[in-house]
């Protein structure tokens, strides 16, 4: 084996342990020299998986090559079955997203529905954490649109409590009141909230007919709701007969858009994918009882290079690791690697067999066709944004660096805002474009430390002055880490940090090509100079000076006269955006800190009063004068309280 194309240092201990690796089912972890983690696999004979990646470099293919390139270390883990492999690899890669494993996107943050069987008056909202808490899930949903859009038309036809406008504070508070809200008038809702309006067996019929609905059932909603309609018609109900008529036929309308199958009446997922140079994307149609009851398109990373099995591999295991539902049927655009295996994980998470097929004519191969067609056509509209915003970007960071004669294209920008209420709870952000776009896990915020009142100037010197302290720490100069332990406050700090700290430290070290403040003259020249004594010169500062109504946005350098952007300058919509960003992310911040500091009361400063007691005693007496005013042996009967504390309680009070 050749480890010349390896990052291994001492290659003769790593062949020794290699050679150790027995061959039985596993997982391999493949690590940087630093310890940070490459790549997550699996194999049913781990020593000569591992091996095949140390062969000739020309036999592998560009993503394996860098890969391999990078190899410094690595971890195994042996496991009983090459199914108890599959489920390691799967949480270690979710778990981890390895950077050379193929990962479906944001899979943390897709958004399901959810229906709160389990209450008394159950809700139907959206969610992004599926929990075993008895709710019922739907989903998931590529974006939360198409959740938003789904709740809209289930609210017109069912009537549920409206998903975010009524929430458990609202109900009770019209509880008491005896009276509905808007909604009601509306026919968008029941009425729950006002004993009489609606029995609790009517509201569970509308919570039951959301689910069959989303289950595809929807021939048996309308049933049921043309018997209503009878029933009332007789009665000589005509109003509510004709509400129940429109109801049915929009139903109806919504169902015939949905009817895909004719000739099989099951519930089928539907999966294929189309992928071009290094993008992919993955459309799922989701039939139910032979009704397509939604399409939702997903993209994969880190396609590169890999094989159309092996994403299609990736793609199942991601996405129904923590579906809610499985469907007996999986119909694929292509076969998966052993298959076995993973129909055996599904039918274990399941609870009942899946069967999975790769259809090659009949009505099955037109649903994986049509789906891979929606796949080709979402592929095409992620890539022209892509190239529009790349294109806006380009000419936005161009013209800024004519602008202000920067050697090249700020490729990293920073932008600082200062946020405050007359001077309380002041603190800082930092927003980072990277290309001209936001990178969001970059952002950083400060609470001001050692400014008093309200001065945005002796403010934003302080937030530079510890942003690049760490910048100089993470790039390696003794003299300004020791700088920074000092002033931060970190004597006890150790001399060598821990892998973790020294991680969190590197993502100091990536400096802006350009540096943005919120403001004047007085702003630049406060950060030039935290910059000066720091030693980061070479870095340009900029203010970003707006009228009273924020209507301009000019750019202010000192020692020059401020550039008065055109109104349908690139430049300046690149600068604006940057500019609110940063202003939004303070003003956040602040607010949080502030509410905060709202809603404390006596009773946080008082030892011994956690959270259960305060809300036990602001319930049994309302307030605190209603707690000064109680006695200790009413202090004491409160539930958590005792007669200690609430004699305490008294004397502090």
């Amino acid at each position: 084996m050749d480890l010349s194309h390896t990052a291994v240092r001492d290659h003769a201990a790593f062949l020794e342990r290699l050679r150790l690796v027995p061959d039985q089912p596993g997982v391999y972890l493949w690590k940087d020299a630093t310890g940070r983690l490459l790549y997550v696999g699996k194999s049913k004979r781990l020593r000569d998986r591992m091996r095949s990646y140390f062969g000739s470099p020309r036999s592998l293919s560009g993503k394996t090559r860098r890969l391999v390139s990078h190899i410094a270390d690595f971890e195994i883990i042996v496991t009983q079955s090459e199914l108890e492999a599959l489920l390691l690899e799967m949480n270690l890669i979710k778990q981890h997203r390895p950077p050379y494993n193929i990962l479906l996107k944001d899979d943390k943050t897709y958004p399901y529905i959810k229906v709160t069987v389990n209450e008394e008056w159950p809700r139907v909202f959206a969610t992004r954490q599926v929990l075993n808490d008895g709710a019922r899930y739907f989903g998931p949903y590529a974006s939360a649109g198409s959740v938003y859009q789904a709740l809209d038309i289930l609210n017109r036809l069912f009537a549920f409590r409206p998903p975010y406008e009524c929430k458990d504070d609202k109900f009770n508070r019209h509880r008491k009141q005896g009276k509905p809200c808007l909604y009601y008038q509306m026919r968008r809702c029941l009425g729950p909230c006002v004993p009489g309006l609606v029995t609790k067996e009517t509201y569970r019929q509308a919570i039951d007919s959301v689910c069959r609905f989303l289950e595809g059932k929807s021939d048996q909603i309308v049933r049921e709701l043309r018997a209503q309609m009878e029933e009332a018609a007789e009665r000589l109900e005509f109003e509510r007969a004709a509400y129940l008529r429109d109801r049915i036929q929009a139903i109806e309308k919504i169902s015939e858009r949905q009817q895909v199958l004719r000739t099989v009446d099951t519930d089928q997922d539907v999966i294929a994918f189309a992928r071009e140079d290094g993008s992919a994307v993955v459309q799922v149609l989701f039939i139910r009882g032979g009704k397509l009851i939604n399409a939702e398109p997903f993209t994969l990373q880190g396609t590169e290079d890999e094989s159309d099995e092996a994403l299609l591999t990736s793609f199942l295991t991601q996405f129904y690791q923590h579906a809610p539902s499985i469907p007996p049927s999986l119909l694929l655009a292509e076969h998966v690697e052993e298959p076995l295996i993973i129909a055996s994980w599904l039918q274990q998470k399941s609870g009942h067999r899946v069967e999975i097929t790769v259809p090659r004519r009949g009505e099955k191969k037109q649903l994986v066709e049509m789906a891979a067609a929606n796949a080709r056509q979402k592929l095409r509209e992620i890539r022209e944004q892509w190239l529009h915003s790349e294109q806006r970007a380009v000419a936005a960071l161009s013209e800024l660096r004519d602008l202000l004669e920067l050697p090249a294209l700020p490729r990293r920008i920073e932008c600082y805002d200062v946020s405050n209420t007359q001077g309380q709870q002041s603190v800082a952000s930092m927003v980072v474009f990277e290309h001209g776009e936001p990178r969001p896990a970059h952002y950083r915020r400060f609470k001001i430390k050692t400014v008093s009142g309200a001065n945005d100037v002796a403010s934003l010197r302080e937030v530079i002055s510890r942003r690049f302290r760490r910048a100089a720490e993470a790039l390696g100069d003794t003299q300004q880490a020791a700088a920074a332990v000092e002033v931060e406050g970190e004597n006890d700090s150790p001399a060598e940090p821990t892998d973790t700290a020294r991680q969190a430290l590197e993502r100091w070290a990536d400096l802006p090509d350009l540096l943005l403040v919120d403001g004047g003259v007085a702003q630049v020249a406060a950060v030039e100079a935290a910059l000066h004594e720091l030693g980061f010169t070479q870095i340009p500062v900029v203010g970003v000076a707006k009228g009273p109504d924020r209507n301009r946005f000019d750019l202010v350098r000192t020692g020059q006269d401020p550039l008065v952007l055109a109104r349908d300058s690139k430049a300046l919509a690149l600068v604006q955006r940057i500019d609110e960003e940063a202003h939004r992310f303070a003003i956040t911040y602040h607010r949080k800190l502030r509410n905060k500091a709202t809603l404390r009361s006596p009773l946080d400063e008082i030892p011994g009063i956690g959270p259960k007691r305060k809300r036990a005693l602001l319930k049994a007496f309302g307030s605190i004068d209603g707690i000064r005013r109680a006695s200790i042996d009413e202090l004491a009967a409160v539930p958590g309280m005792t007669r200690k504390a609430a004699e305490e309680l008294k004397s502090l009070l």
